[in-house]
C-alpha cells in the first residue's frame, strides 16, 4: 500500500526521526522523503511516502497522531489504495464558472469516477453551480474576497477530502496549505501554457508575442517550487493572424480550460500519474497491493 506522510509544525531538532524509525519498524520502505526548514518562520515540514504492507491506516495514523502531539507537529496520513469507493474531491472557486461545471459534469457523466463532495469559494459566484450538482457548499473569503484557509483546512477535514482541485481558485495557497496536502493532493488549473506562460495573464503575455497557439496546463502544486515539472496535462487552441483577444480568451475561458482540467483532474483520480520527487510520473498499478 502506498502511503504519504505529511508533517508540519515549529522547527526544532530531531523531529523527523520518531516518524521515519516507527514506520521502517512497521515493515515500511521508504520510496521518498523530503524535509524543508522555513528559517525565517521557525517552520519544519516533511513529506514521506511509503510502500507499506497491508495494514490498519487507523492504527498508523493514531500512533503518528501521538508522535505529533508530542513534537507539535500537525501529521496527516493519507494513502491513494484506501477508499474502495470513489475519492472525495473538493473543488475551490473565485468567478470563472466553466472549469467546476465541467469538472461536475464528468463526475455526473461518468467520465472522472470520482465524489464530488466540497465546493469552496473567496467569492459566491460560483455557488449557484454547487446548487445545481448538488454539492455542499462553503464560503471561505470575507467581504472583499480575501479567504481564510485555516478555514478552509477544516473543512477539507471534516469531509475527508482526497484530492483538492483549484478550478480558477484566483488565491495563492499559502505553503502551510500547501504541505497539509503534499504528495499530489493539489490539482491546479493554469490558464495558459506552463512553462512559457506563467503569471496572472498568459493570454496577454502570448498575445503579445503574437502567438497563435494559446493553451492551458492542469499541473501538481508543489509547494516553494513554480509549476514545471509538475505538469499532468496540457490542451491547446489555434487561431488564425488579426484574432482579437477578447475572442482568445473568450475561446480558453469557454472551451478549452474546461476540458483541459477536467482530463487532468480524471487522470489523477484514476490512478494514471503521481507526483514523485516534483515530477509526474505514470503510476505502476501492479505495485498496489
Amino acid at each position: 500500500m502506498e502511503v504519504v506522510i505529511t508533517a508540519v509544525g515549529p522547527d526544532n531538532v530531531r523531529l523527523a526521526d520518531s516518524i521515519i524509525h516507527y514506520v521502517t519498524g512497521e515493515g515500511a520502505n521508504i520510496a521518498e522523503i523530503q524535509m524543508y526548514d522555513h528559517d525565517e518562520q521557525a517552520i519544519f515540514a516533511m513529506l514521506i511516502r511509503i510502500d507499506l504492507p497491508a495494514t490498519d491506516l487507523t492504527t498508523l495514523r493514531a500512533a503518528l497522531r501521538e508522535i505529533g502531539r508530542l513534537k507539535r507537529l500537525s501529521i496527516r496520513v493519507w494513502s491513494p489504495d484506501e477508499r474502495t469507493d470513489r475519492p472525495r474531491i473538493a473543488l475551490c472557486t473565485t468567478y470563472r464558472p466553466e472549469t467546476p461545471s465541467a469538472v461536475l459534469e464528468a463526475i455526473r457523466d461518468g467520465r472522472i469516477g470520482a465524489e464530488a463532495a466540497l465546493m469552496v469559494g473567496n467569492r459566491d459566484t460560483c455557488r449557484p453551480i454547487a446548487d445545481a450538482f448538488g454539492v455542499p457548499w462553503h464560503s471561505i473569503g470575507d467581504a472583499d474576497g480575501n479567504p481564510d484557509h485555516e478555514r478552509l483546512v477544516e473543512l477539507l477535514d471534516e469531509h475527508a477530502i482526497d484530492y483538492i482541485v483549484l478550478a480558477r481558485y484566483m488565491r495563492v495557497l499559502p505553503p502551510s496549505v500547501c504541505w497539509e496536502f503534499a504528495g499530489g493532493r493539489i490539482v491546479n488549473l493554469h490558464h495558459g501554457l506552463l512553462p512559457s506562460f506563467p503569471g496572472v495573464r498568459p493570454y496577454h503575455d502570448a498575445f503579445a508575442c503574437r502567438m497563435l497557439t494559446y493553451g492551458a496546463t492542469t499541473h501538481f502544486i508543489v509547494p516553494e517550487l513554480d509549476a514545471g515539472n509538475q505538469i499532468i496535462h496540457q490542451t491547446t487552441f489555434t487561431v488564425t493572424p488579426g484574432t482579437k483577444l477578447d475572442a482568445i480568451v473568450r475561446t480558453g475561458q469557454e472551451q478549452n480550460e474546461p476540458s483541459c482540467l477536467a482530463e487532468g483532474v480524471r487522470r489523477v483520480v484514476a490512478g494514471e500519474v503521481r507526483l514523485h520527487f516534483h515530477r509526474v510520473v505514470r503510476r505502476d498499478r501492479t505495485a498496489r497491493r
